[in-house]
Parts: C-alpha cells; structure tokens; sequence
C-alpha cells in the first residue's frame, strides 16, 4: 500500500498513471475494508438489493472484476 500521509497533491501529479491508479485502489480497499463507516440511503439499499436479485437471477452474466479491471489497465 502507498504511503499517502506524507503524500503532497504535486508528488501524486508527478505519478505515472499506473501509479496513480494503484494509490486509488489502495485507498478505495481501506475505504472498503470498513463498510459500515459509509450509512446507506434507503435507495441506495434498494438499488443493491435489486442488483443482487438480479444477479442471483442470471450469475453467469457480466464479467468478473479481475477481468474487468485488467481491460481497463490495457486500454488505459
């Protein structure tokens, strides 16, 4: 994980985009790694619930987010 404490906005700037996208993936997993300190609206709890069902519905639609995301590093 990248140490962002000491981490100035111009340091960021001067990553390559590789780099840059890793630090937001690493911030998003600390994020992550503590889902209930994010309240969800009622809609929002909706929306999951209905893209769940859906899911549970048709699980071999869509792609896996590994795959997914090695698309989007190629194309960037």
């Amino acid at each position: 994980m990248y140490s962002i404490m000491s981490t100035q906005l111009s340091d960021i700037l001067q990553m390559s985009v590789a780099e840059r996208i890793q630090l937001v993936e690493d911030i998003w997993d600390s994020i992550a790694a503590v889902p209930e300190a994010i309240p969800l609206t009622d809609e929002e709890r909706q929306e999951l619930d209905r893209r769940l069902e859906m899911y549970a519905q048709n699980p071999d639609e869509g792609i896996p987010w590994d795959e997914l995301k090695e698309r989007v590093r190629k194309s960037a």
